[in-house]
Formats: C-alpha cells, structure tokens, sequence
C-alpha cells in the first residue's frame, strides 16, 4: 500500500508519541442508551438475516446507506463518536444476533484522536475480528481505512501506521478485505506535510467529516466489494 520509506516515517513518527507506553481504557458504557435504541429499533423492525451490517464510528451514522447503496439490504450500526473497543463489546447486539453475510466496519479515527497509538488501535482490530469470527465464521469483514481527515492532520503518521498494521492482517485472511480510502482522498502520497492534506470539498465545514463528494467517493471504492458477494 506504501513504500518502505513512508512505513519508516510512520513508525519512527509514532514511536515519538508520548502515549505510546499508555493504556487506555475502554468505557463502553457510556454507550449504553445509543445501543438500547438499536436493540428497541431492531424488536420494531428486524433487520432481514444474511444482509450487510455497517458499524463503527460518525463516519458510519452519517452514511446515507439507502441512497449509496440502493439495491444492498444495509442496516447501519454506527453510533457516533466511537471506538473499536465500543464496537467490540456490544457487538452481539449490533452485529451478531444479525447473522450478516458482510459487516463493514470503520473505526480507529476517535482512538488515535483520544490518544491511542497505532499498535493499540491494531490490537483493539484484533480483538474486534475475533469475536465476529468466532461467532460468525462465514462472515467476511470489510474494514474502511481510518481516514486522513484535515482537521486531525496531526495524527496523520499514527493514522497511517495504523492503517498499515490493520491492511496487512486483512491481507492474511480471505474473510477480510482492506478497504483503502486513504490513498485516493490524500492529494500527495508519501508525504504528511500540509500540502498533502485530502482537499477541502471532501469534508463538511468542520474539516473531520465527510461531504457529499467525499461519501461519493467512498461508495465508488466500497461498491465493488458489496457487489462481489451479491
């Protein structure tokens, strides 16, 4: 996905960073209410079984999933503000009990935001594909790359680190796949300088969420891959 000269830079870069020695702990309770809604919603208007589960993070609630992808039976799971570790613990009820032929998730941005170094946010990954497989073997797992957003450019070496160490596990498994957005949305490879920042019209005002254009341009990447296990 990278040259050996960028991985250096990201590995140098986040070994520099003063919480790579520290824990952080997960507080999934503070979820509690948000996860209630989705298992009172589910009760109203079960999800149909064997379809595809979106969760994770803001950038998966902010996903127009009808209008993206029309012809897909997609539920969305995301709630906002999360990290892995959140989608880990109650992924019984945002995933499994679903029996989903493909879950796509993206997650990892607020954990480097909080502090979490990319071998943490890697681990949590690890975690995460665990219990899905462990409870759902057949399930294949799409994971959106943490985006390179402008307004945590700051934690870009991190992000990217991260990415790399999660592309590699997914390429070690046929049930996984690595779903890279980073490399199209950032305007020069290779480079963390303010230049290479993705360009302004992919996000919204705020400069970490995605725009029209930006989920445009997610959808052409992800599309393939939903269309593959129709």
């Amino acid at each position: 996905m990278k040259s050996p000269r960028f991985l250096a830079i990201c590995f140098l870069l986040t070994s520099l960073a003063p919480a790579i020695g520290k824990e952080l702990p997960c507080k999934p309770e503070k979820w509690q209410a948000a996860i209630e809604k989705f298992a009172a919603a589910d009760l109203e208007n079960p999800p149909a079984q064997e379809g595809i589960v979106f969760v994770g993070s803001s950038s998966i609630v902010l996903w127009k999933l009808p209008e993206s992808f029309p012809d897909l039976n997609a539920t969305n799971r995301g709630f906002g503000g999360s990290e892995i570790c959140d989608s880990t613990h109650y992924l019984e009820t945002l995933v499994i009990k679903h029996h989903p032929r493909i879950v796509v998730f993206y997650a990892g941005d607020n954990d480097i935001a909080r502090g979490k170094t990319a071998e943490q946010v890697h681990h949590d990954f690890l975690a995460f594909q665990e219990k899905l497989f462990t409870a759902l073997p057949d399930t294949r797992l799409l994971y959106v790359a943490i985006k390179p957003s402008r307004s945590r450019w700051q934690k870009a070496p991190v992000m990217a680190a991260a990415n790399e160490l999660i592309a590699a596990e997914c390429e070690s498994s046929e049930r996984m796949t690595f779903i890279d957005i980073w490399t199209p949305m950032v305007s020069t490879q290779d480079s963390f300088e303010e230049e290479a920042m993705p360009p302004a019209d992919l996000f919204i005002k705020d400069g970490l969420h995605l725009s029209a254009k930006g989920y445009d341009l997610w959808n052409s990447i992800l599309e393939p891959h939903l269309q593959d296990d129709k």
